[in-house]
This record gives structure tokens, C-alpha cells and sequence, in this order.
């Protein structure tokens, strides 16, 4: 058998980007043959690839892109399994790519950006850093004629937004993204609230209400009261502008000139189940074995 040494699992680790013992089992695999180590690796851990692809990617990063006229935007969520890999170089490089590419084909779909060569580079970067990694959304945004779409992503890139104004500028635009990113509210304005989630509010409400005992008639004034208190903290218009809370974001555009008219929120792994550590299972599960 061929001796394997340092150099050469440090030559095959530079040429796959793999780790070091996976590098040096494949060496000893096909006793020292570089060229039938890269072609073992491939395979072996292309099979490794598809089992942690079964696995939750519930951390990851917001990126987000304009043209350079404030015409349009594109916002993307790109996942991995922990905080640690959202901060690496090579995952932030591939957030970056696919952010690229959603911009110079706005008419693809995850699936149509992926097939496009993504899910190769994507496939790479699973092997090389041991986690599964997906392009989750992608969200566009065009400006009305003579409007602007403005966007912000939060410094630890977890948060991102997207906001489309009729009027105003770039600062604005800005500022009102940094907004939503801050206050997260749920429509742009109160008539966009949902039937069912007033009605659920309403319910809640009248149940609080009438714990007081008072009068029909004053239960309905609890209700309706609480209701426009709860519309107005929900509603991007009406919510206190978070650099000036004197004026609502609603009179910050007036005041400029401009309307909002439509804004998409994204946080990273929202909605997404998250992987519970059971670590008391995880031991006894590993005593059964021995």
C-alpha cells in the first residue's frame, strides 16, 4: 500500500476543498492515486450532499440589489443550518451569486435559477462546508412611472426590505425600509388589513371586554376603540416614524411629496421549523449503540 502523506492530503484538500480526513480516507481508499481520489470524492460525497440536503436549513442571510436608476429591486434568502456557516466567505460568495442572478433574470423561479447552473455551485458548497444550503425566495419589486423602490438589509443581514414609492427619492425610500425593517408592521395601510385578522381581534376584544361587566353599549365602544389602536399599530402609514416618532410615516411622505405602495419584509427562517437539540437523546441514543 502506497504510504500517504501530508502533502499529498494538503494537495487534495486545495484541489476539492474538501476536508482533511475526508481527504486522507479517500487517499488510503485507492492508495494514493490523486486523480482516483477527486473521482472517489466526488462520488462519496456527492451521496453526503443529498443526505444533508434532507436536513433543516433554518439560518442563513437577506441580500438585496437595485438598479441603479431605483427602478426596480430584487431581495433573496439564501439558508444554512447555523449562524456560524451564515457568516462564512464561501456561503456569504454564493448568496452573492444567486443574488446576481435573480437580478439578470427576473422571469426565473428558484427551481429555474438553480437549473441554471446554481445548484451545481450549491452542491460544491455543501460538500465543502458540511452543511445543506438552499436559495429559499426571491422577491421583485418595480416602481409605478416616476416612483422609486428603495431597500435596506439590517447589519447582521438577517433582515431585509424592500419598498416601492410613488415620488420621492432615495433617501426616503431608505428610510422608509429601515422602517418596516425596525417596526415590522403588517399592511401599508389600514384598509389593507385582513378580514379574518380583525376578526380574530374583534373576538379577543369582546371577550376582554365583557370580563368588565359593564353595558352592551360600552362593550361595542371597548371594541371599536381597541380595534382603531390596533389597526394603527399595524398599519405602515400610521405607525411613529422610528428616527422622528413626532410624525407618522404616513406625514414623513406626504411631506416629501410621496405615497409608499407596496413593501415586502423578509427575515431569515421565518416560518421555518427549527431543528430542537434533545442532547439527553442524543446520549442515550449513542449508550444503546455501544
Amino acid at each position: 500500500m502506497a504510504q500517504i502523506i501530508a502533502s499529498m492530503v494538503r494537495e487534495l484538500r486545495e484541489r476539492t476543498g474538501l476536508g482533511m480526513m475526508d481527504c486522507k480516507n479517500a487517499l488510503v481508499e485507492v492508495n494514493g492515486d490523486m486523480e482516483q481520489a477527486i473521482e472517489y470524492l466526488r462520488k462519496s460525497s456527492g451521496l453526503k450532499a443529498a443526505k444533508k440536503a434532507e436536513r433543516v436549513a433554518a439560518q442563513g442571510v437577506i441580500c438585496s440589489i437595485l438598479a441603479g436608476d431605483g427602478s426596480r429591486g430584487v431581495m433573496i434568502e439564501v439558508n444554512c443550518e447555523t449562524d456560524f456557516v451564515a457568516k462564512d466567505k464561501n456561503f456569504l460568495a454564493f448568496a452573492e451569486d444567486c443574488l446576481t442572478a435573480a437580478f439578470a433574470e427576473p422571469e426565473l423561479e428558484v427551481d429555474g435559477l438553480l437549473a441554471h447552473g446554481l445548484d451545481e455551485q450549491r452542491e460544491k458548497l455543501i460538500q465543502k462546508i458540511g452543511e445543506n444550503v438552499n436559495l429559499r425566495r426571491i422577491a421583485h419589486l418595480t416602481a409605478e412611472s416616476g416612483g422609486i423602490v428603495g431597500d435596506y438589509v439590517h447589519g447582521n443581514r438577517r433582515i431585509g426590505v424592500l419598498v416601492s414609492l410613488s415620488g420621492g427619492d432615495e433617501s426616503l425610500a431608505r428610510d422608509v425600509a429601515m422602517h418596516v425593517a425596525a417596526m415590522n408592521p403588517l399592511v401599508v395601510r389600514g384598509d389593507d388589513v385582513p378580514q379574518e385578522v380583525l376578526a380574530k381581534e374583534s373576538e379577543i376584544y369582546a371577550a376582554q371586554a365583557r370580563e368588565s361587566g359593564k353595558p352592551e353599549a360600552i362593550v361595542e365602544k371597548m371594541i371599536s376603540g381597541r380595534l382603531r389602536k390596533f389597526v394603527a399599530e399595524v398599519s405602515l402609514l400610521q405607525q411613529p416614524f422610528v428616527k422622528n416618532p413626532d410624525i407618522s410615516v404616513g406625514e414623513l411622505a406626504r411631506g416629501a411629496g410621496a405615497d409608499v405602495t407596496r413593501m415586502l419584509r423578509y427575515e431569515a427562517g421565518e416560518g421555518m421549523e427549527k431543528k430542537q437539540e434533545d442532547f439527553a437523546a442524543e446520549v442515550a441514543s449513542q449508550i444503546d449503540k455501544l
